[in-house]
């Protein structure tokens, strides 16, 4: 009888989160740790009407249709972000990025930026990204110390799309800062400060590009890995001619901020969330240094734990009456990964290794580490060495450290 109660009780508390929950007033509780909110929804209100009238998807199935129905859905944010960013450069930038756009800009952008991030152009940064990792693991050891996410998970993202983009080792200070201020204006409600600071970001990052654009066209040296000059090739400005199958400079500029900022913020997310997940699960970290072979399907599985995205404004917009729902309608689908799970299933607490699934807890409810969009959180937790030495192992038959930490580099970045 009172385990009965206590299931009534539970049920009544979890459908209360689910009719509660606005995306525009997220609680302290829910940033800690959005995962029982997200299986409140998909029980009780799993197509959830925000008091805006837009609504807020929770299974998969929805999510999917959404997703792939690009002929009834519009990923264009012109209208959205109207709203909140009005005609500055902030809109500017989140309308003429390749993201929020469809086809035909959409298709037209993305093509004359294939070639440069071809598989066989990002294979031959392996060797570069394996360098930066083993000096940046030489300076934690020399101080004994590390702050995963501005000493590592960031660093790597931001040094390597800096030679990308040729920006010299130097100058590469502020990326972070105007990517994250440029970024924070997805958030649902946007202050006055992340309007101002956003706004102000993309002006200084336009304003750098530019110069840095006009050395590049005087100079015929170039870094191997810089894809700035092949990018430039496609434009008015590398031609001279004009073309509707060619980028304007003012698109060149935009898509090379959003370069930085689509690989910047969830790479860091995914390497300070993966190694997180290890820390909290030994034994998933010793199967996986059981098995080194198993590190790019180890990468897919931190990613469907902990999504390096969980609500950046992947919203869509309904482009025809031909739905039930009511015109000009907005959909936004949650990416946490209860939600991205094939047709609902529990997400096991489980490490991969070698094309086999170890389960380490029978309950998904239980494993709830941190989640990628709370970034602020990481910048506060120095880790010690001891936390990579800890990738190590004991047995000299295993991989070293530095080696674990560049396959894994390397597997998420050239993905």
């Amino acid at each position: 009888m009172l385990a009965a109660d206590n299931k009534q009780t539970t049920a009544a508390a979890e459908r209360g989160a689910a009719l509660a929950f606005d995306i525009k007033r997220l609680t302290g509780e829910f940033l800690d740790d959005p995962y029982p909110t997200y299986r409140a929804l998909r029980e009780f209100d799993p197509v959830r009407r925000m008091p805006d009238g837009s609504y807020f998807l929770t299974r998969y199935d929805d999510c999917l249709s959404v997703y792939q129905g690009t002929a009834t859905w519009s990923s264009d944010k012109k209208v959205d972000f109207q709203l909140n960013m009005s005609d500055s450069l902030l809109y500017e930038h989140h309308t003429t990025s390749l993201v929020f756009n469809d086809p035909p800009y959409h298709t037209r952008v993305r093509r004359l930026l294939a070639p440069a991030f071809a598989p066989r152009a990002l294979r031959a940064l392996q060797t570069r990204i394996e360098d930066l990792v083993d000096r940046l693991l030489a300076a934690a050891a020399e101080r004994a110390e590390i702050d995963l996410i501005a000493d590592f998970a960031a660093a790597i993202p931001i040094q390597l799309i800096g030679d990308m983009l040729g920006i010299p080792p130097g100058e590469r200070k502020p990326l972070r800062g105007w990517s994250l201020a440029i970024l924070g204006g997805l958030e649902p409600v946007l202050s006055k400060d992340q309007f101002d600071g956003g706004v102000r970001a993309v002006a200084e990052f336009k304003d750098y590009l530019d110069d840095i654009i006009a050395q590049r066209l005087r100079s015929e040296e170039s870094d191997p890995a810089e894809i700035l000059s092949k990018l430039i090739a496609g434009t008015d400005v590398g031609s001279g001619e004009g073309g509707s199958d060619r980028l304007s400079k003012l698109e060149l500029i935009h898509n090379c901020i959003f370069l930085l900022n689509a690989g910047h913020e969830t790479t860091t997310n995914l390497i300070g969330n993966a190694v997180d997940l290890l820390i909290r699960h030994p034994d998933a970290m010793a199967d996986l240094r059981a098995h080194p072979e198993a590190i790019e399907t180890a990468v897919e599985e931190f990613l469907r734990m902990e999504s390096s995205n969980q609500l950046g404004a992947p919203s869509k917009r309904r482009r025809s009456a031909e739905s039930h729902l009511q015109p000009e309608l907005t959909c936004t689908s949650a990416l946490a990964p209860p939600t991205v799970t094939r047709r609902n299933f529990p997400i096991p607490t489980a490490s991969i290794s070698a094309a086999r699934l170890i389960a380490i807890s029978p309950s998904a409810p239980a494993f709830t580490p941190a989640p990628a969009c709370r970034w602020r959180e990481w910048r506060h937790r120095s880790r010690s060495a001891g936390c990579w030495r800890a990738l190590r192992g004991s047995s000299r038959r295993e991989p070293s450290c530095a080696a674990a930490a560049r396959a894994f580099a390397v597997s998420n970045l050239t993905r």
